[in-house]
């Protein structure tokens, strides 16, 4: 093991993109994704084409198409991989890992199922025998990738691997701070998701400033409901991880979440709208895990909900948003 080697597993645009500002920082960072023929071509052609085209890689950035060698020689192993893939990239290196690797992951989303966060995942395959942290954020990854100034938050219970991996990323475009509450930063950063496909179709109509403003409000409200009642910090949920990922996510087009409320907000069939952006819209299936947290902690998510609605049971936008509006009046 390297003790100064980090290894980012998933090389879609977010993992392709950290492990750009790792590299970048004079980490020893290497970078593996699942399909050997796709990591191959990372490795001749120095970019990822297909996600972050033009964008070359650092000369001291390797590709490592070879799982085993990827993690052990890695002390730090970063996970961005989609929620649905998480538990099974845990479970591929789960037998090769060392005592004192340390996993951090920048997974956003609940499991589709169990509806388990990232962290219990991870704590249900690999026990508590490594250090956890979990990067999030207002972050897109082709402004990261190009070293646009970007603000994020590592969280961990375990302060020192808060530190360290805040070190790792802290360079002249990126700006890191540490917290201890992994619950809040993971929920605001999962439920964000669902809102942003809510502000895209309120766009998508053309419902104006006006509604893309309250449901933000609205949204964030249900954030900290949500939050309070499973016990997150609320300084937490007004931080980076919640009300900064928030506002990023459902006011900007780079947004793969706002991108599919556009395209029903403006009538566009679902299968199409999510075959055209070609990635996986985290908010799509965290809709249904997100509405049977409320349910469980007995909080009203409206909002929430009636994106749960047209995504799952053919509610269409129109209704939706009616739906909101004829809620009864109650106090802020």
């Amino acid at each position: 093991m390297n003790r100064d080697a980090i290894c980012v597993l998933g090389a879609g645009s977010w993992g392709t993109a950290l492990a750009i500002r790792l590299a970048t920082n004079n980490n020893t960072t290497c970078l593996w994704g699942h399909d050997p023929a796709f990591v191959r071509s990372l490795a001749a052609e120095r970019q990822n084409r297909v996600f972050l085209p033009g964008i070359s890689f650092p000369t001291s950035l390797d590709i490592e198409e070879d799982l085993a060698s990827a993690v052990q020689t890695a002390r730090e192993i970063l996970i961005v991989v989609p929620s649905h893939a998480f538990r099974d990239v845990l479970n591929k290196v789960a037998p090769l890992l060392d005592q004192g690797t340390r996993i951090a992951w920048a997974t956003k989303g609940l499991e589709q199922g169990s509806g388990m966060f990232m962290s219990d995942v991870l704590e249900e395959v690999l026990g508590t025998r490594h250090p956890a942290a979990v990067v999030s954020g207002p972050t897109f990854a082709l402004e990261v990738a190009r070293g646009l100034p970007t603000a994020l938050t590592v969280a961990s219970t375990n302060p020192v691997f808060a530190n360290d991996m805040a070190a790792r990323l802290h360079g002249d475009s990126m700006r890191v701070y540490t917290s201890d509450d992994m619950l809040g930063v993971q929920l605001g950063g999962t439920v964000k998701n669902v809102l942003a496909i809510a502000s895209g179709i309120t766009d998508g109509m053309e419902l104006g400033a006006n509604s893309r403003a309250a449901l933000i409000t609205r949204g964030l409200a249900e954030i900290i409901r949500l939050g309070d009642a499973m016990g997150a910090r609320r300084e937490t949920l007004m931080g980076l991880s919640g009300v900064g990922d928030l506002i990023l996510t459902c006011t900007d087009d780079l947004s793969r979440n706002r991108r599919l409320g556009l395209a029903l907000g403006r009538g566009e069939a679902l299968d199409l709208a999510v075959r055209e952006i070609g990635q996986v819209v985290e908010g799509f299936n965290t809709a249904g895990e997100v509405v049977q947290l409320a349910r469980r902690y007995r909080v009203e998510m409206p909002i929430s909900e009636q994106v749960y609605r047209v995504l799952h049971e053919g509610l269409s936008p129109q209704a939706a948003v009616q739906n909101l509006l004829a809620r009864d009046i109650r106090s802020e």
